[in-house]
């Protein structure tokens, strides 16, 4: 019982953290958009938030109503795992600044595409750390189904963002040029 009351707090904090982040993006977005941007694949938006609300929602559920037992051996990993994915998508965060939004928005006149910070060894590092997050969280206390079946939906919700994404930003931008050698989720050395 004490295990599921930590790991509803450290819910919580993320569910906190989400809602935050959506309050930032907004700000991003007036910001953008007033200075002109535009946004792509916007009927993706739904998906994505229900997704994410559906694996907040179902971990929960599984951990109190399946009463989930907690291992430790499990955890651990499962914890640096998630701390993993934290610090990938915030210094994604980091690197993009006030263009860092939920929604795909490119600044008016294309811009140049930010390759820096994390950027400078893969392409998308906020993707892969919510990948990790989706597949580590659950698994904290045991929750596997969220963990798996989530970590499957999100992957084909991923693979049509990262198209649009991608499509818009080369569009736009330099994007395609700028980050031809980089890969999109495994790291490698630093990109001349």
């Amino acid at each position: 019982m004490l295990t599921r009351l930590i790991f509803s707090a450290l819910w919580a904090l993320v569910v906190a953290q989400r809602l935050w982040e959506m309050r930032l993006s907004r700000a991003h977005e007036r910001k953008l958009r007033s200075a002109g941007a535009t946004e792509h694949a916007r009927a993706q938006m739904p998906w994505m938030v229900a997704l994410h609300a559906a694996w907040l929602a179902a971990m929960l559920l599984e951990v109190w109503l399946l009463e989930r037992p907690f291992s430790l051996a499990l955890a651990v990993p499962a914890l640096l795992l998630f701390a993993l994915g934290q610090s990938l998508r915030l210094c994604a965060m980091r690197a993009l600044g006030e263009r860092w939004t939920v929604r795909v928005i490119t600044p008016a006149q294309g811009g140049a595409p930010i390759t820096d910070g994390i950027y400078r060894y893969l392409r998308h590092p906020n993707y892969l750390g919510v990948a990790l997050e989706v597949l580590a969280l659950p698994l904290v206390h045991g929750a596997y189904l969220s963990a798996l079946s989530f970590s499957l939906l999100n992957a084909v919700l991923l693979c049509v963002r990262i198209r649009a994404e991608e499509r818009a930003l080369s569009a736009t931008s330099s994007y395609a040029a700028a980050f031809a050698g980089r890969p999109r989720f495994i790291p490698q050395g630093p990109t001349p």
